[in-house]
């Protein structure tokens, strides 16, 4: 089986709608072929085969996904996880954010938390006390 695997180069950068969608499926399967994919996103979305192998192979270049060739198939895995891809994206928004004015970013952000999540804003809360005395330390 040869593989063509790169670098998560792009990982910090947010994808469009369709991109996100590929990559959702692709975590979801682990590895899958072109077509395996377009059935999936087909299953909440439509799209052309062509469309969703051009986005695929838009991902590679970006080296969020890599490819192999598997008995004449090329089979398409994700490069990073989901968890690492939200960490580092939403790491880079935040400091995108936060350059421009970091006390609304985060005003805005508790915000949204204590609507969204119950018991989040403690949780924020322990891990902000948390950062401090590792700081003092």
């Amino acid at each position: 089986m040869k593989s063509t695997l790169s670098s998560t180069r792009n990982a910090g950068q947010p994808l469009g709608e369709l991109e996100l969608e590929v990559m959702k499926a692709l975590w979801r399967r682990s590895a899958a072929t072109g077509k395996n994919v377009w059935e999936e996103v087909t299953t909440t979305r439509k799209a052309a085969l062509t469309t969703i192998l051009t986005v695929i192979d838009r991902l590679c270049h970006k080296g969020l996904v890599g490819k192999s060739k598997d008995e004449g198939l090329l089979i398409y895995r994700p490069l990073i996880t989901k968890e690492d891809y939200t960490k580092q994206t939403a790491g880079k928004m935040l400091k995108d954010y936060m350059n421009l004015s970091s006390s609304s970013l985060v005003a805005s952000f508790v915000d949204a938390l204590d609507e969204l999540q119950d018991g989040e804003l403690e949780k924020l809360s322990a891990l902000i006390e948390k950062k401090k005395r590792e700081g003092r330390g």
